[in-house]
């Protein structure tokens, strides 16, 4: 080979050692000054020691000139990575606050990653170094080294494996600090491990040493508080500090006086630029911040909101519940035959109390969506059934309006499928009764069919209809059509967030179609058959 070209790889590889170093000692500092008390951040400056022992080994070892300080340092290099994989484990199990769940293992871990660190500097672990592609000096593996290979491999697809775990069941910053985290940790690791193939004489030259810089910025960003914001401001300023030096050195390096004052002119105008970008890098992290708290009070305000509406719904559908009982007494005569100017009233009260009761139902139902606590109770049932006692129920009213109510039956009958007979009933009541109150001529049709391994229902009427505007935001809470808000001044516009929301739980959908005000409007509920 080529001696220049030899000699730029060596180069190379030894550069990404030293700036992996560089990185690692930066922000493992920069993370355990930023919460000294903390174990997770104690965890990660070990961690990133560890991976500065073994880059700044990396980067002696690829510029030495003999086999004595190449081997050296390639036992070197090996005792910062065999604590690599244990620290990282420590820092993902702390993070997670599963320490105690894996204490054992935690404890395995650390003796039999000892006993290997103790061992390194044998035959055992290093053998000695040889030529390999286009490296002077590689290592070569001692009867041990293949034991601590796989363990080290284990612990760290184990950390994975636990981060994947997690991130199933993660909601809100820790979900977001789980997935970057195990994306730095993948994109590392699949970098690093590039290092062992020559090992095994896979004549494969390591090509990932670059993904450890990305990977500890990645997971370091990742775990500070608030997003780690503060590392840009380190990075902002260790770049300008960089940058800044190199113009310096140009400029007293210069060969002429010309040279040396444009060199100067040049390191000033970059000096007031790189004062201005790192002002608004702070005043950046400073306003997201001060969002990042105003969104974290909005989020309290949200939960208090949710369990006053909970609260408040329980304590209110006890007492209108009797009061709707005791009503409904009267009108069977339960307690005699009342007056007759008061039948009036009490169908009033009556029709009123059971309004308010399904308000309450509906402020319930939302509180329960958003806390995550809504279950269904599946069962094997014909959605013709569930879609026939709904069209029987609400004929009358679709009668006293003097328009039809139309249930066109399949031919032939649908198989059942896995529902929560309320919450479907409750959806597709909602629907029609909307589509009853909203018309004035015509009326309103029923179908069901079976399509592309779904089933679809389709209700459609020759009512007020929906402008565009109207659809895309119909199925919002509090969100109702101006013919909603102009001809039912009652309702509060729950009902069709609602059964969007319990279709989903089905893993099905609800949408609307409407050529425009006055034109009607058909109202899709696509479930699965399973």
């Amino acid at each position: 080979m080529n001696p220049n070209i030899h000699l730029f790889i060596m180069e190379f590889y030894a550069l990404t050692g030293l700036i992996n170093g560089i990185v690692g000692s930066v922000l493992g500092l920069f993370v355990y000054f930023k919460n000294r008390k903390a174990l997770a951040n104690k965890l990660f400056g070990l961690f990133c020691l560890a991976v500065s022992v073994w880059s700044y080994s990396y980067f002696l070892w690829q510029i030495s000139t003999i086999a004595e300080s190449a081997l050296f340092w390639s036992r070197g290099l090996m005792a910062g990575a065999i604590f690599i994989s244990i620290f990282y484990f420590h820092f993902i199990i702390s993070f997670l606050k599963r320490v105690k769940e894996h204490k054992k293992t935690l404890v395995f871990g650390y003796f039999i990653f000892t006993i290997f660190f103790f061992l390194n500097f044998t035959p055992f672990f290093v053998k000695n170094v040889t030529p390999k592609l286009n490296f002077s000096f590689w290592p070569n593996p001692g009867i041990l080294y293949h034991p601590f290979l796989l363990l080290w491999l284990s612990y760290m697809a184990y950390s994975i494996y636990l981060l994947l775990k997690e991130l199933s069941t993660a909601t809100g910053v820790l979900k977001t600090q789980v997935k970057y985290i195990l994306i730095g940790t993948i994109i590392g690791y699949s970098g690093g491990i590039t290092n062992y193939l020559l090992w095994y004489d896979i004549r494969i030259p390591p090509f990932g040493n670059w993904t450890t810089t990305l990977y500890l910025i990645i997971v370091a960003y990742t775990f500070l508080k608030y997003h780690l914001l503060g590392i840009r401001v380190i990075i902002t300023e260790i770049s300008v500090g960089a940058i800044g030096l190199i113009v310096l050195i140009q400029a007293v390096t210069a060969e002429t006086l010309g040279l040396k004052i444009l060199g100067f002119t040049l390191l000033f105008l970059f000096g007031i630029v790189g004062y201005f970008l790192i002002e608004s890098v702070l005043k950046e992290i400073t306003l997201r911040t001060e969002l990042e708290k105003a969104y974290a009070e909005l989020e309290k305000l949200d939960k208090a909101k949710s369990e006053f509406i909970s609260i408040a719904s329980h304590q209110l559908r006890t007492p209108l519940t009797a009061i709707k009982g005791y009503i409904s007494l009267i009108r069977e005569k339960t307690y005699g035959v009342a007056p007759g100017k008061m039948k009036r009233p009490l169908k009033n009260i009556y029709i009123s109390t059971e309004r308010l009761i399904k308000l309450v139902n509906d402020l319930l139902n939302i509180s329960r969506i958003e806390a995550g606590k809504i279950e269904l109770k599946l069962e094997k049932l014909s959605l013709e059934e569930v879609i026939s006692t709904v069209a029987e129920e609400l004929k009358p009213i679709a009668q006293e309006k003097s328009i039809y109510l139309k249930w066109e039956k399949n031919k032939k009958t649908l198989s059942e499928i896995s529902l929560d007979r309320e919450k479907i009933r409750q959806v597709i009541l909602n629907i029609v009764d909307n589509g009853i109150r909203y018309t004035y001529a015509g009326g309103v049709m029923i179908k069901c069919q079976k399509t592309d391994g779904k089933y679809l229902v389709s209700i459609t009427d020759t009512g007020e209809g929906l402008t565009k505007n109207e659809i895309s935001s119909l199925f919002k809470t509090f969100t109702r059509g101006s013919a909603g808000q102009r001809l039912w001044t009652e309702g509060v516009g729950l009902g069709l967030y609602i059964a969007k929301k319990f279709l989903e739980l089905h893993n099905g959908k609800i949408w609307v179609e409407s050529p425009g005000k006055g034109q009607g409007s058909t109202f899709y509920i696509e479930l699965p058959i399973k």
